[in-house]
């Protein structure tokens, strides 16, 4: 035991008190920070007016579409997006959702163009020389009749990837035939859109006692937590491969079967680099705890996102207990593939299939929070490699009963011992083996052996 001891305290020491453990620490969340800030900062930046051209032979539908296009219409287009995507999130559409805050960031400048006496085969020709020439950008040629269904507007542009000024030219077209065919009709337009107006729906969820609770974050909450645990499996994951493949390398693990049992050994390493995957972990939830409480203080932040979500101490302690379980299973599988391999670059190769599992265990986490109640919430919940990433994601959405979440626990721990004693019957041979990385039936004969 004092060996073991040992061995975990130097295995612990090694990792945490590097500098890199400090910086991936700090820089985690950083990193987490700007996967959500970036891509908004990107889209947020505004490109270059796009200069069209509007052909309209019926000299009807052209200018409503210039209206739809003008700026005023598109900023205020957007900000009502915006406000039913917040006040009823969990209704709206996820294209809207999308859309509205990048609807604001593209505009329009028309170019005058006379049609009168000519073809429509010349008024295309003309129209491509100009975008040939870089005086405009795109146009559009309306049908003869919009009552006719079956017409369609022809547009074409030079900027193909610019999906955010084509919804909003398709919004505009689409606003601009509606009104003139309700004007045709003789039909209000106001009333119209005053008796199709959205409705506002109040959701929330119910948890086991059948009481409400907001569930707007609990999406983000989930995903954020599966993504925790699945990264920091990998990472450390590879951390033990790496270190047994270097004591390999290096020929140490000569040495150190000289002092101690090769059983003691990797267990301690397992252990070690756990304990140092569990204080970075542990720091990251804090820190998200201390976020979430300050957040939850915040009457703007409460209102704008409809509440927290509820996470008790208990939640976070089966949050870390999960994690541990995951950890040793998915290490061991690691310490083997270290065992039996003779460089980093081999171990790469054939940590492929353990991180394809955690990788299937995240996205099961997804169909966990649409339905935690499920026949595939509970059998992922409880299966060995699943149930570190899905079983949290569950706790958070609705707590199972305690039963099951017992029998998720006592199915990975056997897991566990099963694949300790697997990864040490290979680790003991293996470590001593160089030259050439070793065969399944060599594998298969190391288990064997007494």
């Amino acid at each position: 035991m004092k060996k073991f001891r040992a061995v975990v305290k130097h295995e612990y020491r090694k990792i945490v008190l590097k500098w890199t453990f400090l910086l991936g620490t700090l820089l985690f969340p950083v990193i987490g920070a700007c996967f959500a800030l970036v891509p908004a900062f990107i889209f947020s930046i505004k490109g270059e007016p796009t200069r069209i051209v509007i052909v309209d032979p019926t000299n009807k539908i052209g200018m409503r579409i210039r209206e739809n296009l003008a700026p005023e219409k598109i900023a205020a287009r957007t900000d009502q997006a915006v406000r039913d995507a917040v006040k009823d999130m969990p209704a709206t559409q996820p294209g809207q959702i999308n859309q509205s805050p990048m609807q604001g960031d593209a505009s329009f400048v028309f170019i005058d163009y006379d049609p009168a006496g000519r073809t429509p085969e010349k008024i295309r020709q003309d129209l491509n020389e100009m975008a040939a020439a870089n005086k405009i950008d795109a146009y559009l040629i309306t049908p003869q009749s919009i009552d006719d269904y079956d017409a369609k507007f022809e547009f074409r542009s030079r900027k193909a990837g610019d999906f955010v000024a084509g919804n909003i030219l398709r919004d505009a077209i689409n606003d601009a035939v509606r009104s003139q065919r309700l004007a045709d009709a003789n039909i209000n337009e106001k009333s119209v859109m005053e008796l199709s107006r959205r409705v506002s729906i109040d959701s929330k969820s119910l948890d086991d006692r059948g009481r409400e609770k907001d569930s707007d974050m609990l999406l983000a909450a989930s995903f954020v937590i599966g993504l925790m645990i699945y990264i920091t499996l990998a990472i450390y994951g590879q951390v033990i491969m790496g270190a047994v493949v270097e004591e390999k390398e290096t020929r140490i693990a000569e040495i150190l079967f000289s002092s101690a049992r090769p059983y003691e050994l990797m267990l301690g390493k397992l252990v070690g680099v756990g304990l140092a995957g569990l204080t970075q972990l542990s720091i990251w939830v804090i820190s998200i705890a201390a976020l979430i409480g300050f957040l939850a203080v915040q009457s703007d932040v409460t209102s704008l996102f409809g509440g927290m979500p509820h996470i008790s101490p208990i939640m976070v302690g089966y949050f870390l207990l999960f994690f541990l379980l995951g950890y040793f299973a998915y290490a061991s599988i690691f310490a083997l593939i270290g065992s039996v391999v003779t460089t980093v670059q081999e171990g790469g190769q054939f940590a492929f299939p353990p991180v394809m599992l955690m990788l299937i265990g995240f996205y099961f986490s997804f169909a966990v929070i649409r339905d935690p109640n499920s026949s595939l919430s509970f059998w992922v919940s409880i299966s060995p490699f699943f149930a570190p990433m899905t079983m949290p994601v569950r706790i958070l959405a609705e707590t199972p009963p305690l039963w099951q979440i017992a029998l998720s626990v006592g199915i990975n721990i056997l897991t566990i011992a099963a694949l300790v004693w697997l990864a040490s019957r290979v680790y003991r041979v293996g470590m001593l083996m160089y030259g050439k990385r070793a065969t399944v039936p060599e594998i298969w004969k190391w288990i064997r052996q007494v």
